[in-house]
């Protein structure tokens, strides 16, 4: 009965430090999230930005699982390159390191407190960020009050000689001891994927007094190596690049524990020596209250030193990763990059991805436009740009769909109202773009009604290719706001779309004067005619795209 009391209270005091930092994590996001979205857009090849970039992401999201997954997405999507991906996630190891030093604040006692003080404005605040303020102080307070939860399982198994003999083999301080500590270390994180988890558990069963400081320090080592699984798990079906930041990750945290462990018990001494009072002193009521500093301390000073040490190598260790996963013979397909469930990754870089997404979109609608101008225009047109074109329209169907899912995933999520906006914003203009290569495709369709007998030719033919060409520089004027952070001016975009509709209408009057005059066959004016609408109808697309990136740069 013993036992499976120890269970559960674990298990329970493990679920509430879990949701604890979630709860903080999203909150923060949703707090900091802009300030997240201006450093990613300010990245540069600056390699000691883009430490200081993984240190202040990882800070603000309290998980460097999810900043390397975020890398790998950005990488995958070509936002980043391998020397500044490695750069951020040596980064994200020294941020991740505030964790610990949160956990190991004596203020377990004071949990429901902060429960009590986050509850209120996160239930009761108008404001949607005093909201996000009262849930990380509701967040922080069950993290407390988990690692306390833990700490009173942990307490009964210090004095049960059973599970002492049965831990016997860890907690020797010899390096026998020491590597099987780092390997269990590494396999538990790589079960629960969550460094900041283990880190919890370590800290709850060392302030117990059931393991020393030793053991606790090795096990540390093993949870940096064992939280590279998940962005590991995230490059998979990710294009090279993305396979290379992953595994640089992984490679950087097994290095580095193997450089430490070169020097592991004088390392330990030297933690000893740093941090005031010994760190397996023990109190009258048995727990071990300086440990929990000197466990965060060793988290922090291994990871500070291992940047240090493998920083002026960036470059080399770039080289190295490229030589262990070489380039595919054929080459990455095109495809969309959006990586795995958005919920496991942060709003304001989700965004930042589908913004990228979007993008390419619009490279595929020019791409498509220049095939359909082509295919118009001709006198002899080929099937195969026909089929090409049709093509794009199916793979611009996929896309929005992709983009849309995913967006819908990022929405169930916590944000901010400029994240909101420019969430759904996203999510229209891609539905705006599709149907732009609905119209395109269709007016390719219509043009093999004239292809047997030549008659869109002369007159009628430059009209259109004019009208044409100026709705494309139109919807190119509409979309300046997705490259660059310049908001429209709309009365002027409503004023050239009006003027766009009235010449269609002029173009169709003249049409079919020259059909009534004998110069056409009747049968192509109904043709004509829907070709022209196709046009008017790309333009009305062009100017709700205009109005939604007014209303993203508008928040902004």
């Amino acid at each position: 009965m013993e036992t499976f009391k120890i269970i559960y209270t674990l298990l329970g005091g493990l679920g509430l430090f879990f949701y604890g930092m979630k709860t903080m994590s999203d909150s923060l996001q949703a707090i900091a999230g802009d300030v997240i979205k201006r450093v990613i857009n300010s990245l540069t090849s600056n390699r000691f930005f883009a430490v200081a970039v993984g240190i202040v992401v990882t800070m603000l999201v309290q998980s460097s699982s999810v900043t390397t997954v975020m890398v790998v997405g950005f990488v995958n999507a070509g936002l980043m390159n391998l020397t500044q991906a490695l750069g951020v996630i040596f980064g994200s190891n020294i941020g991740t390191t505030i964790t610990g030093w949160i956990i190991s604040i004596k203020i377990g006692k004071y949990g429901l407190l902060l429960i009590g003080l986050g509850i209120f404005p996160a239930l009761f605040a108008k404001s949607q960020r005093w909201q996000q303020i009262g849930r990380v102080f509701f967040g922080i307070g069950l993290i407390f009050t988990g690692l306390e939860t833990m700490s009173a399982a942990f307490k009964p198994l210090r004095s049960n000689q059973a599970f002492l003999d049965s831990i016997s083999a860890f907690s020797g301080n010899n390096y026998g001891s020491f590597l099987a500590s780092t390997i269990m270390g590494c396999l538990l994180t790589m079960v629960i994927q969550s460094s900041s988890a283990m880190l919890g558990i370590t800290i709850a069963l060392a302030t117990t007094g059931v393991i020393g400081f030793h053991t606790a320090a090795a096990l540390v080592l093993g949870e940096n190596i064992g939280t590279t699984i998940t962005a590991l798990l995230a490059s998979v079906g990710a294009n090279v690049n993305a396979k290379r930041a992953a595994r640089g990750h992984a490679i950087f945290n097994v290095l580095g524990v193997m450089l430490i462990y070169t020097i592991l018990p004088w390392y330990i001494d030297f933690i000893e020596w740093l941090i005031p009072n010994a760190a397996d002193f023990i109190d009258s009521s048995g727990n071990k209250p300086y440990i929990a500093a000197h466990i965060a301390a060793s988290h922090s000073f291994f990871n500070v030193c291992a940047t240090i040490a493998f920083f002026p190598f960036l470059k080399q260790v770039a080289k190295i990763v490229v030589k262990i996963t070489p380039d595919n013979k054929g080459g990455d397909k095109p495809h969309l990059v959006l990586l795995g469930n958005p919920q496991d990754i942060l709003p304001a870089t989700a965004i930042v991805q589908a913004h990228q997404e979007i993008k390419k979109f619009k490279d595929i609608l020019d791409r498509m436009y220049r095939l359909t101008k082509e295919y118009v225009e001709s006198k002899d047109p080929s099937p195969k740009v026909l089929n090409k074109i049709r093509d794009y329209e199916n793979i611009t169907d996929n896309i929005q769909k992709e983009i849309t899912i995913f967006l819908c995933y990022v929405m169930e999520k916590q944000l901010s109202r400029p994240q909101s906006i420019e969430t759904q914003s996203l999510i229209r203009i891609a539905d705006e773009f599709e149907s732009i290569a609905d119209y395109l495709e269709r007016i390719a369709s219509y043009k093999t009604r004239f292809n047997e007998d030549k008659e869109l030719d002369g007159p009628a033919l430059n009209e259109f290719k004019d009208y044409l060409e100026e709705v494309w520089k139109f919807f190119d004027l509409t979309t300046t706001g997705i490259y660059e952070d310049k908001a429209h001016d709309l009365e002027m975009c409503k004023k050239k779309s009006d003027q766009l509709h009235t010449w269609a209408n002029d173009i169709r009057d003249r049409h079919l004067d020259r059909v009534s005059k004998g110069e056409y066959k009747p049968l192509t004016s109904l043709t004509y005619s829907d070709m022209v609408v196709a046009m008017r109808k790309i333009r009305a697309h062009a100017l709700n795209v205009a109005q939604s990136v007014s209303s993203i740069i508008s928040e902004e």
